[in-house]
């Protein structure tokens, strides 16, 4: 897996929800690089789980989907002597 990189302006939204987490939950008040810090650790350390899970979502997801498709091409079958 290559590693998780964000972008200025996604960095900058974490680093804010980081600081808001701090104030808001902890009352306590975290600078703008610390919070990146922290950022960083949880994406090194933690992002590989957050990946996984989405990746596991996504296929249950397409095999939902595949098992409604195979549905609904065995629907479009017309009756026939030969059982199939």
């Amino acid at each position: 897996m290559k590693p998780i990189k964000f972008t200025k302006e996604e960095t900058k939204a974490i680093v804010g929800e980081i600081q808001d987490y701090f104030r808001s939950e902890l009352d306590q008040d975290i600078g703008a690089m610390p919070s990146e810090l922290l950022m960083i650790f949880f994406a090194e350390r933690m992002g590989a789980y957050y990946y996984n899970r989405g990746v596991y979502d996504a296929q249950a997801a397409l095999k939902a989907r595949m098992d409604s498709l195979h549905d609904d091409l065995y629907a479009l079958e017309q009756k026939t002597k030969h059982l199939r």
